[in-house]
């Protein structure tokens, strides 16, 4: 009988690391912004994960802003990673700079 790790079969799902911190937490911050995905959300329509380090230390951030959606999106997966700040604009949209 063959055990599981001899079948050789690896997950597909892509699998970030670190916690789990808030968009507050990284707002004004020079980030790095390592990968993203995003997927259908029960509370809005999309929601964006984003693999990102912080002084060194990874960590994932969730939202639904259309806008870092939209923009995201943009960006040739290739170009990874990259380094931004994430600020939020006077009508409490978030915005890459």
């Amino acid at each position: 009988m063959k055990t599981f790790s001899e079948l050789n079969i690896k997950s597909e799902r892509e699998h970030f690391t670190g916690d789990k911190v808030k968009i507050g937490k990284v707002l004004n911050k020079q980030i790095v912004v390592h990968d993203y995905k995003i997927q259908n959300s029960k509370y809005t329509d999309k929601c964006l994960h984003l693999q990102i380090e912080v002084n060194n230390s990874k960590h994932v951030v969730f939202t639904g802003s259309k806008h870092l959606i939209d923009v995201i999106q943009k960006v040739s997966k290739d170009n990874f990673p990259i380094s931004t700040t994430i600020v939020e604009n006077d009508d409490g949209s978030f915005q890459f700079t």
